[in-house]
């Protein structure tokens, strides 16, 4: 029987998950005690087959029985059940704008302060977190872009390529994104916001983008990032990492890095790995 604990941070996508694994067949129970997991595994083990696979979300909302969790799990083990467990999480902006547009507090929040609620839930989260099987960042995902996620975990079995790339394009004068893994400065290339038929469009048009990519130095740089990405990228796999955010900067984040952004994207999933790309900027220059 496949058995999965989900659980993470308030806010990163829990609920909608359960929901997706219920689409998928999952038996799944919300805010189960850890106390109960021992009984609800041998419960659903003597179902005959009716049940084969469950999940259950486990996470601060159980309170002080969350202490009890890693020694019910070591039980089960030890019992011999094997179990998998599905860790969720966000930035805390994102995490702070989701509460803001719920209109709703954070469990663990003191005084009507979002952040420190989250930070809490981080202290307290993080030995769950050290024994996850997967770890799914939704700072960025859509819930389309979750849901195939956990398709491609639970259903197709890509554990071991459990990759997710997010490419940022992004203007420097509006910040570099606060997650980024690696970030690169396009602003060597000459900038199509000073042609007067270019500035109001974006790197998305086809005219942008053969501007920009009509100079050497452009092609240049594109060849040469591509082959460091196809490089590392088996190397962030084997070591298991689960999220590369890419961030690809100019100074408004709406010709050069969109351009080179999108061009990055399809070379990556023309080799079969699994991209996100993210204009943050885009519309910000658009009335400037």
């Amino acid at each position: 029987m496949k058995f999965l604990i989900v659980t993470g941070l308030s806010g990163a996508g829990k609920s909608q998950s359960i929901k997706f694994l219920e689409d998928l067949g999952y038996f799944c129970v919300d805010n189960l005690p850890p106390a109960l997991i021992g009984k609800f595994v041998e419960m659903c083990s003597e179902s005959k087959g009716d049940i084969n696979k469950a999940a259950i979300v486990i996470d601060i909302r159980v309170g002080k029985f969350l202490d009890q969790l890693t020694g019910c799990l070591q039980e089960l083990k030890e019992s011999g059940h094997t179990y998998d467990i599905l860790f969720l999480e966000a930035s805390n902006e994102t995490l702070i704008k989701r509460f803001k547009a719920s209109r709703r507090m954070h469990p663990l929040s003191v005084g009507g302060r979002i952040i420190k609620g989250i930070k809490a839930e981080r202290r307290k989260l993080q030995e769950i977190k050290s024994k996850a099987t997967n770890i799914i960042d939704t700072t960025n995902m859509s819930p389309s872009e979750l849901k195939q996620e956990i398709i491609h975990l639970f259903v197709e079995g890509g554990k071991s390529e459990g990759l997710i790339i997010n490419i940022i394009s992004f203007g420097f004068k509006y910040g570099i994104p606060l997650d980024s893994d690696m970030v690169f400065d396009v602003r060597f290339l000459p900038n199509p916001y000073y042609v007067e038929n270019l500035k109001k469009l974006s790197g998305a048009d086809e005219v942008v983008r053969s501007y920009v990519m009509k100079w050497p130095a452009a092609v240049q740089f594109m060849n040469r990032l591509t082959d460091m990405m196809e490089f590392l990228i088996p190397h962030f796999i084997k070591e298991g990492k689960s999220q590369l955010v890419i961030a690809i900067g100019c100074t408004g984040g709406r010709h050069r890095s969109v351009t080179i952004a999108n061009m990055l994207s399809n070379k990556l999933k023309e080799a079969s790995h699994r991209v996100i790309v993210e204009h943050r900027d885009i519309e910000e220059e658009r009335y400037r």
